[in-house]
């Protein structure tokens, strides 16, 4: 009797273990893909906060509708933050979080895309010599005229050459991708920290939470890092001949290789998608019973 009862509290200690194991394996492999998804998120912000001036220049659009572009993640953010963080609770936490690393990747993407569908980037090539200074310094071809204007020079040539191009509308695929990775960043900070909360070991959630912010701070690193590097890259970089580029990134009209962040930081989202569609909804549940 007493060797009956002793086989089954060994039984019964081996199968708390399994699921201690169980729930502890599946906890951990969630908190290792949502720190590559807080890295993914502050990367694709800090390449987006860098490149903001490179793309005004580029589209030739205004400071005002640059700062739109800027503040559309947060709309798109605004629009479903609400939705998300009521009905996230409900459903697939992880498996959502993994839809919203993937909308923040095909943001990014987004956000790249009209680099490859715009023509070369063309720069004003007039200069201004100063006799007085004998030296040479490169104007806008506005600010020529403006000066042979005052010259005496036909004021119908001055308006001829002084015709501005428009700027390019396909700065729309921009805002609405910045605003798709709003979206896709909605998921991952609410359900993750509702995650956390749920199934971590009491008193351990601040310190999972700090950890993760922790590592989050990484993201801006790398985006800096990579940011000032495609910077000092020429926008065209693989589809001219750089030795004809007679402007330097100190110049006023350089642009940068801003879209090369964005395919980064877009690809990186994207992997970090992955893991969580392979996570159960909980940990603490047999695998038959997860079915």
């Amino acid at each position: 009797m007493d060797q009956h009862q002793h086989l089954n509290k060994t039984a019964e200690s081996a199968s708390s273990e399994k699921k201690k194991t169980r729930r502890c394996n599946g906890f951990k492999m969630f908190l290792a893909a949502l720190s590559f998804s807080y890295i993914a998120k502050a990367l694709g912000g800090i390449i987006m906060k860098i490149s903001i001036t490179q793309i005004e220049r580029r589209f030739d659009i205004s400071s005002s509708l640059a700062g739109l572009i800027d503040g559309s993640f947060e709309i798109g953010n605004l629009l479903v933050i609400v939705f998300v963080s009521y009905f996230g609770s409900k459903l697939h936490r992880p498996k959502l979080i993994g839809i919203g690393c993937l909308l923040m990747g095909t943001g990014s993407i987004l956000t790249s895309l009209p680099h490859f569908f715009m023509g070369y980037y063309r720069y004003s090539k007039e200069t201004h010599i100063n006799p007085s200074e004998n030296s040479t310094s490169s104007l806008s071809t506005c600010l020529i005229n403006q000066t042979l204007s005052f010259n005496g020079t036909s004021p119908e040539i001055v308006e001829k050459d002084c015709v501005k191009e428009s700027g390019s509308h396909m700065w729309i695929y921009v805002f609405m991708g910045n605003m798709l990775r709003g979206i896709g960043e909605t998921p991952i900070v609410p359900l993750g920290i509702s995650y956390i909360d749920d199934f971590a070991k009491e008193g351990h959630s601040s310190l999972y939470l700090g950890s993760l912010n922790a590592i989050g701070m990484i993201g801006p690193v790398i985006g800096f890092a990579l940011g000032s590097l495609f910077a000092k890259m020429y926008v065209d970089i693989g589809y001219v001949d750089l030795s004809t580029i007679r402007i330097t990134p100190k110049d006023s009209r350089w642009v940068g290789a801003w879209w090369l962040g964005f395919l980064v930081s877009g690809l990186f989202s994207i992997i970090s998608s992955i893991p969580f569609f392979f996570l159960p909804k909980n940990p603490n549940k047999p695998q038959k019973e997860r079915k």
